[in-house]
C-alpha cells in the first residue's frame, strides 16, 4: 500500500470512492472542488490518498486554518478531519488508521491541540458524525480515542398545502396592532440589516445576508421583522448554498425573544416558500432546544449528528 499526498490526478477516483463509501452524502466533482480543494484553507500536506498500483483505496483530508474566519480568527489550536473513507474491500487492514495517523501527526507539528470530526465552517461536508447512517465510523473513531459530545439535528418539513396556523395569525395581528411589521427585504434596509445581524447574531449571519445582497437575490430570499420604532428586530432567509429548499438562518433580537415574534416569522416564511412553489424546507443543524422549538412548528428530524473530538496536546 502506498500513501501519498493528494494530487489532482486522483480527483475522479476520490469522488467515485466517496460516493461508494459515503452513500448517504454523494457529491460530484464540482462540489468536491468548491468545498475541498478550492477552500482557502485546503492544504495538500493534510490531504492523503492510499493506493495499490493506480487504484485509490482510501482518502482523508484535514484542515487547519491559514486564514482567519470572521470573529473566530485562526483558531490556532484547532484542527478538523473533514472526511476519511476506505474502500469496503480494503477495510480491516489498517488503511484508515494510517491515513488518520498521518493527519494527526501533521496536526501536532503545527500546534493543534484539539481535533473535531467534520463541522468545519464554512465549508463542511458533515455537521458531525451520523451514527445512524455511518455506524462503522463511530466504531472506528471511538477506537482511535475520539469522544462523543453534543447531538445536533438536521430537520425539515413538508409544505404541500401549508397554511399559517390560526393562533399565529392571531399573534401576528396583535403584534401588528403594537406597530410591528413583517415584510420582505428591500435594499433600503441594507445597512441597518447588516448592522443588526453583526450586533445581535454574529459575523457569520452578516456574511450570509451580505452574499445574498451582492448576488442580487436578497429581495427574493430574505424576510424582516420591523419593531414599532422602525428598527429591524428579526430576520430570516433561505438558499444560502443555492438550494431554494434550504431554510435559515433565522434570528430575533435578544430584547424581542419570548414574545412570539420568532414563531410568527417562521410560520409566515413557511407560507412564503409554499406560495413560491417550494414544497419542502430543511435546515442542516440545530441543538436540542432548537429541536424542541422546531418540532412544535411541524418539523421532523431528518438526521442526527454527534460532535466528536480528540485532544492531542
Amino acid at each position: 500500500m502506498v500513501y501519498e499526498n493528494y494530487a489532482q490526478c486522483y480527483e475522479k477516483q476520490v469522488v467515485d470512492l466517496w460516493n461508494t463509501c459515503c452513500a448517504f452524502d454523494p457529491i460530484d466533482v464540482g462540489k468536491f472542488r468548491r468545498q475541498a480543494i478550492f477552500d482557502d484553507n485546503f492544504d495538500q500536506g493534510l490531504s492523503w490518498v492510499s493506493r495499490e498500483g493506480d487504484k485509490v483505496l482510501g482518502f482523508a483530508f484535514g484542515t487547519k486554518r491559514k486564514f482567519p474566519y470572521l470573529e473566530r480568527g485562526l483558531e490556532p489550536q484547532r484542527g478538523w478531519i473533514n472526511v476519511l473513507f476506505v474502500d469496503p474491500d480494503a477495510r480491516g487492514a489498517g488503511v484508515g488508521t494510517e491515513l488518520l495517523r498521518r493527519i494527526e501527526s501533521e496536526f501536532k507539528t503545527r500546534g493543534v491541540a484539539s481535533i473535531t470530526l467534520g463541522a468545519y465552517s464554512p465549508s463542511y461536508f458533515f455537521a458531525g458524525v451520523d451514527p445512524a447512517n455511518y455506524p462503522e465510523a463511530v466504531a472506528f473513531f471511538e477506537g482511535q480515542g475520539y469522544v462523543a459530545g453534543d447531538e445536533r439535528f438536521s430537520m425539515g418539513r413538508n409544505l404541500h398545502g401549508y397554511q399559517v396556523p390560526k393562533k399565529t395569525r392571531e399573534r401576528q395581528a396583535a403584534l401588528e396592532e403594537q406597530g410591528y411589521r413583517f415584510k420582505s427585504f428591500d435594499y433600503s434596509y441594507s445597512l441597518d440589516l447588516l448592522d443588526f445581524l453583526y450586533r445581535e447574531l454574529g459575523a457569520g449571519w452578516k456574511r450570509n445576508a451580505l452574499m445574498s445582497m451582492r448576488d442580487g437575490t436578497a429581495e427574493d430570499k430574505q424576510f424582516l421583522v420591523i419593531d414599532p420604532n422602525g428598527k429591524i428586530c428579526g430576520w430570516c432567509m433561505r438558499g444560502i448554498d443555492g438550494n431554494p429548499m434550504r431554510f435559515g438562518p433565522i434570528g430575533i433580537a435578544e430584547s424581542e425573544r419570548n414574545n412570539g415574534v420568532g414563531s410568527v416569522l417562521l410560520d409566515l416564511y413557511c407560507f412564503e416558500m409554499a406560495c413560491r412553489g417550494i414544497y419542502r424546507m430543511y435546515f442542516i443543524t440545530t441543538d436540542e432546544p432548537g429541536r424542541r422549538y422546531y418540532s412544535r412548528h411541524g418539523f421532523e428530524v431528518i438526521r442526527t449528528f454527534v460532535d466528536y473530538r480528540k485532544e492531542i496536546a
